[in-house]
């Protein structure tokens, strides 16, 4: 069993992040400044780094190492704000 752990964004990632994940943290700590903290995780023994609810930075099992969005802005997703999740109904 692994244990997770969180470190502030902008400090050296913690010791048991793989160095594969160190520079794509790097570069998300770059691309989004207002992040605060990351969160270690370990999912079938590879590693996820969330930092808040803005990305994702994991390993696949071919060594791939994936950034995924977390958070999208609904707003973009509805431009009018009208959600009518009933519409079916009609």
């Amino acid at each position: 069993m692994q244990l997770g752990t969180r470190w502030r964004a902008g400090d050296p990632p913690h010791a048991s992040v793989p160095a594969s994940l160190h520079s794509p943290i790097a570069l998300q700590e770059a691309a989004h400044p207002e992040g605060r903290a990351w969160t270690l995780t370990w999912l079938e023994g590879l590693a996820q780094c969330a930092l808040d609810d803005l990305v994702l930075v994991r390993e696949t099992h071919r060594g791939e190492v994936l950034v995924s969005t977390l958070r999208q802005d609904r707003a973009t997703d509805e431009p009018d704000g009208d959600i009518d999740d009933d519409d079916w109904l009609k």
